[in-house]
């Protein structure tokens, strides 16, 4: 797997599953700089409380006004009055905080109480006063710009949530001036208010007078001019407007209503006329007797029935009689006359239906004729209607607005001189016994959030500050590759020989799931051939590469372990062979593997040290006998671990890392920078390299506590108390 690989689904997966605050990594954070922020926080409450013991004592003194809403206006009118609803509540209130933070009524405050008017009462104001010089008009100003600045900068105005009352307060370190001047504003601004709605009301007496006098000059001209047009143009209205002309402006005439009264009576003898010429259209096509007013007559039912008795009659004594006998002939006479009376009552319906017909025809056409007549008289008068409509149209106008201009004015003259205000005083400010500032504990709460605020922002830039490699999650998050193993330091006096000769130690134990990783690193299991590097030298690589040879060598791996540092070796000393022949002669084509390769004390586990040091080692990796080494160890080894050179400064590290299986990269806590590592990396990466993952060497949890490493990283588990070197009882 490469650094990519190494960095793929799983740990994206990881990454993006992380919640978007991880506050045990402040947590973390705040442990490691703790002293940092302590002192922060301290320093600052010693600031805060030497500021606040410092400051003037501010006394601060308050005066309850009750505001009530009261729209604006000249009169109550609900046709000019808009109808206030919660918006413009809110509005009128601001007005009116507006108001009283104006500078209007600061200066009338100092004219009232003559704040400005010696240098003495701005001192007892506390407020310095200007210099001496230039004329008394200027001095004069620059007292009260500087009384003014004073007011407005030490002004509160506070409204009570949910009601109408408002408090107005002045901060000076002379409780009473805060109080007299507190009390200025309460006073001034209710006198205020009454001076505005004095003025209002004589502007508003003024133009109502004007508007007066000019409508009632279009009102005379308006009916003037509707009289001379009406009485030109022969227009007589009679009676009161209906409720469609009164929206046109005009009455309704006697001819118009004599067309309404026509017209309706033309409807209904259409309607009359349309259904006897159906009944006669019906009477006409249908069979005289199956007529429904034939049916239904009653002289057509009684003469029904004395046939049928007649004809019952006859057809009984029929069966006695011969036809031609009296009797018989007298009841067929008497059918026949039956039947001729049903007959003529029958056509006289006919006829009945036909005439009621013709008559409601005649009353259409008569009505119809009657109506035309009247339309075109109709029509003739509105046309000279029009402009007379216009003129009524613009006199009603012109009285209305007439009309309510006198009842405005005579309701500004009532009301002009009524004195009533909206505003009034609840409580006056009285001197206050005890200062409002500073506040010592709410000085030390800020103090202490400022203390702690400071601290962590120290402790964050510091933390970006930090290019050192502490921990596995620090490896992870800046370099983001994978951290297979973590090795602890080892104790002072302990050797890296006998942590590894001990299997129960926790050096051991690091390595052993380093082994581990590396046989999950590769679909095949641990790869084939290894590079162990690292970004500069005694970071712990040689160690490293021992230590990972000799942990696949006792699961029975036959593992060839190769001194690659050319420039420095050292792998011979660990393992204790002579360092006569190696990979130099091999690679310059002096000796084949079987010369070079020795025996070690541990089974399965052969070495290949460096040998003679060559003039030029990157030449010698370069060539095509390293590969040439490669596949033949393939074929005698399960793995060939490399020890190679720092990757920093040489060339040697990123050939090989080009030619083998997979690269180890080796970090030593708190040794390597990121800079350094990243530096490293790049190099590595160059030749496409397969980077599994990095080994964090010399990891000591107790200087690394916060975070839980010296839990999660101890490998002391199960081991006996005098195999940890005296630590009492076991971690689970």
């Amino acid at each position: 797997m490469s650094s990519d690989a190494a960095r793929g689904s799983g740990w994206a997966d990881k990454s993006e599953e992380l919640p978007l605050v991880d506050l045990a990594t402040y947590w973390r954070l705040a442990l490691k700089y703790r002293f940092l922020i302590i002192g922060c926080f301290l320093g600052a409450l010693v600031v805060g409380a030497t500021l606040t013991l410092l400051m003037t004592p501010i006394y601060t003194a308050q005066a309850t006004l009750q505001i009530d809403r009261e729209a604006a206006r000249v009169l109550d009118s609900e046709d000019v009055a808009p109808r206030e609803n919660m918006m413009q509540g809110e509005e009128f209130f601001q007005t009116q905080y507006g108001l009283l933070r104006s500078r209007s009524l600061a200066e009338r405050v100092i004219e009232s109480l003559g704040l400005a008017s010696s240098n003495a009462a701005l001192e007892a104001m506390g407020i310095e006063a200007p210099e001496a010089g230039g004329t008394a008009a200027s001095q004069a100003a620059r007292r009260k710009a500087a009384a003014l600045d004073a007011l407005q900068a030490n002004l509160s105005v506070s409204p009570v949530r949910g009601s109408r009352l408002v408090a107005v307060g002045y901060d000076n370190p002379n409780p009473v001036v805060a109080a007299r001047i507190a009390n200025g504003f309460a006073e001034n601004f209710i006198q205020s208010n009454l001076d505005r709605k004095f003025e209002s009301s004589a502007y508003a007496r003024q133009f109502l007078e004007e508007r007066i006098a000019q409508t009632k000059e279009r009102l005379e001209s308006a009916e003037r001019q509707l009289v001379a047009y009406a009485a030109n143009n022969q227009i007589i209205n009679v009676g009161e407007p209906s409720e469609g002309a009164a929206a046109g402006g005009a009455t309704e005439s006697l001819t118009s209503n004599n067309l309404v009264a026509l017209n309706s009576a033309l409807a209904r003898t259409r309607a009359e006329r349309v259904a006897a010429e159906e009944r006669w259209r019906s009477a006409r096509t249908t069979e005289l007797m199956t007529l429904p007013e034939v049916l239904q007559n009653p002289s057509i039912q009684r003469l029904t029935e004395q046939r049928a008795v007649l004809d019952a009659e006859y057809q009984q004594k029929l069966s006695i009689y011969q036809p031609d006998y009296p009797e018989m002939v007298r009841l067929r006479a008497q059918i026949e006359e039956a039947e001729g009376q049903i007959q003529t009552i029958a056509g006289n319906i006919r006829s009945s239906i036909r005439s009621q017909y013709e008559i409601a025809a005649s009353q259409e056409r008569s009505l119809q004729a009657q109506v035309n007549g009247l339309t075109g008289d109709v029509l003739d008068l509105r046309d000279r209607s029009i402009q007379y409509n216009i003129l009524q149209r613009e006199l009603d106008t012109t009285r209305t607005l007439y009309e309510g201009l006198l009842q405005r004015y005579k309701e500004v003259g009532v009301t002009g001189g009524v004195t009533a205000n909206n505003i009034s005083i609840v409580d006056l400010a009285t001197p206050p016994d005890s200062p409002s500032k500073p506040n010592l504990l709410l000085n030390m709460v800020f103090a202490a959030l400022l203390g702690l605020g400071l601290g962590g922002l120290a402790a964050l830039v510091l933390e970006a500050l930090d290019e050192t490699l502490a921990t596995p999650d620090d490896v992870e998050k800046k370099l983001g590759i994978a951290v297979l193993g973590v090795v602890p330091l080892l104790e002072k006096g302990e050797t890296t020989a006998s942590a590894l000769s001990d299997i129960r130690s926790g050096f051991s134990e690091a390595y052993y799931s380093l082994r581990t990783a590396l046989q999950f690193s590769t679909p095949d299991g641990a790869p084939s051939s290894l590079l162990v590097s690292s970004a500069r030298p005694a970071e712990g690589k040689s160690t490293t590469a021992y230590a990972v040879a000799l942990n696949l060598a006792r699961v029975g791996k036959r593992v060839l372990l190769v001194d690659g540092d050319l420039r420095n070796p050292s792998m011979h000393r660990v393992v204790g062979v002579e360092n006569e022949r190696g990979m130099s002669n091999l690679l310059s084509g002096s000796a084949d593997l079987a010369g070079v390769v020795q025996h070690t004390r541990q089974e399965n586990l052969f070495f290949i040290p460096c040998g003679p040091l060559p003039p030029n080692p990157a030449e010698l990796w370069g060539g095509d006998r390293l590969r040439q080494f490669l596949t033949e160890t393939r074929n005698n080894f399960d793995h060939v671990i490399v020890d190679g050179p720092p990757v920093l400064g040489f060339a040697d590290a990123p050939m090989l890392a080009a030619a083998v299986s997979g690269v180890l990269f080796v970090l030593e806590s708190r040794g390597t920078r990121r800079g350094q590592a990243r530096g490293a990396l790049r190099r590595i990466q160059v030749g496409r390299a397969n980077l599994l993952g990095a080994v964090l060497t010399k990891f000591s949890a107790k200087s690394t506590s916060y975070g839980g490493y010296d839990y999660a990283y101890d490998y002391h588990y199960g081991a006996e108390p005098e195999a940890k070197g005296g630590k009492k009882g076991k971690r689970g």
